[in-house]
């Protein structure tokens, strides 16, 4: 008995990260989305998702080919199918959830949009209906956020809550059974005791063939950040939503010609993002990564709400 406590033991520490610090990011001008119709609210069924049969994985990109990949993503039939097949299983429309480590679980993430005096979208005010659309949802705390958190612990019982979640639940499972969300949004960095991309892969398709399993969408972002040395982890995660048919919001392409790249110019580390308010009508705040961290992130939700509503 005390060599398997051990050994879970170990299993956590090689699970956990260092993610500390406050984060920061960057980004190209995204295109505008003129659509601001706000689709009609489905109405949901009261039963819990079960599971289904998942997407079929289609051919990957060519290598390299992720950097040129739009920032807002589209919204194929495929993900349609995965989001009506979870509004028959009871998930709400109106409601999205997260999945990700400390640049996620940061109070600089999307939870402005919660508390309207919080942020102006000065030109882009064509995004209110998508934040009033899925208002409760930003600054909602995910039981599969953490700082630590990585792809192989968000699928691990021992990382999870057991405040709220039940024995032998992962932190993923247990997010969507207890918010039942229609979209998830996964934006894991490298923090990932520097393994391969490969296993980094392995460990996401299993979170996003999950996702879908209970009829939700999956939202994977592209990281600012190139740890790794050769771009290999942004491209496994382009490449799997490839595979999945399943929206990419291509956080790289908005933060990479920001200055620094994007990345706080004190810390200098590659990593931490560039602070700034979510003004977006402030041109200088626009020169830093967190502003389009947040905006892009929005733009990205409010595509995939247009486009699932179709």
């Amino acid at each position: 008995m005390h060599k398997v406590r051990y050994y879970l033991l170990a299993l956590i520490v090689l699970w956990v990260s260092a993610c500390g610090g406050n984060v920061t990011k960057t980004a190209i001008v995204p295109p505008v989305i003129k659509d601001t119709t706000t689709p009609q609210v489905a109405t949901a069924v009261t039963q819990q998702p079960t599971e289904v049969e998942v997407s079929t994985p289609r051919s990957t990109l060519s290598a390299g080919d992720w950097k040129y990949r739009p920032i807002i993503p589209t919204v194929s039939d495929a993900a349609r199918a995965i989001y009506q097949r979870g509004l028959k299983a009871g998930n709400d429309p109106q409601v999205f959830s997260k999945v990700g480590d400390c640049q996620t679980s940061t109070d600089f993430f999307l939870i402005d949009f919660d508390h309207p005096g919080r942020y102006s979208l000065g030109e882009y005010s064509y995004l209110q209906p998508t934040i009033d659309y899925y208002q409760g949802s930003f600054a909602r705390q995910s039981m599969a956020v953490q700082d630590g958190f990585n792809v192989a612990a968000v699928l691990s019982p021992l990382r999870a809550d057991r405040k709220y979640c039940d024995k032998g639940e992962t932190p993923l499972a247990c997010e969507i059974r207890l918010n039942h969300p229609s979209v998830i949004m996964i934006s894991m960095e490298t923090n990932f005791n520097m393994q391969t991309a490969a296993k980094y892969g392995g460990y996401m398709r299993q979170i996003v063939e999950y996702s879908i399993s209970q009829g939700v969408v999956p939202i994977l972002a592209t990281k600012a950040d190139n740890k790794e040395g050769d771009y290999s982890i942004n491209a496994e995660i382009a490449a799997i939503a490839s595979e999945y048919d399943i929206p990419l919001w291509n956080f790289w392409a908005a933060a990479h010609y920001l200055p620094n790249n994007g990345f706080d110019l004190k810390l200098n580390d590659g990593f931490h993002l560039s602070y700034g308010q979510n003004n977006f009508a402030d041109l200088a705040n626009m020169e830093r990564a967190w502003p389009w961290r947040n905006l892009t992130a929005l733009q990205a939700l409010d595509a995939v709400r247009i486009g699932l509503n179709k």
